[in-house]
């Protein structure tokens, strides 16, 4: 990863543009208004962005009891910047470093089982889903 990069927590002041980026790479069904995406970031757990000084190149987020399970969602870097290890550095900070926790996540884009699975990421038998119906 370019040394000039950064990747943190998000800021409550980054909110905002955070769902920018997000509606900008594919996500903008996911993240709907203002208000409905920050109330999905208040109920997630764990959030970060990737910066290239003050822009916002990557977001991920993270639901996660802190001690047996956890979920992944919204792994997203700028097309740009993908196959710099940003995408890797987001997961690994918001999964920390705790093996004791489960990590699952759904890997549907194109690329992503890949991807998933260098970071330690088995495709499961045992995961079950009930899909959203909006």
């Amino acid at each position: 990863m370019n040394p000039s990069l950064t990747v943190r927590d998000l800021l409550p002041s980054e909110v905002e543009a955070a769902r920018l980026f997000l509606g900008q790479h594919g996500w903008g069904q996911r993240t709907g208004t203002s208000e409905h995406f920050a109330e999905l970031i208040h109920n997630s757990q764990r959030t970060a962005v990737a910066l290239s000084g003050a822009r916002i190149i990557g977001f991920a987020r993270g639901l996660c009891d802190g001690l047996s399970n956890g979920y992944l969602s919204m792994v997203v870097v700028d097309e740009q910047h993908r196959r710099a290890g940003i995408g890797r550095a987001l997961v690994e900070h918001v999964m920390g470093d705790n093996p004791g926790i489960t990590w699952v996540l759904r890997a549907g884009r194109e690329g992503a089982e890949a991807f998933f699975a260098s970071l330690g990421f088995e495709t499961s038998l045992i995961a079950m889903e009930r899909p959203r119906t909006q």
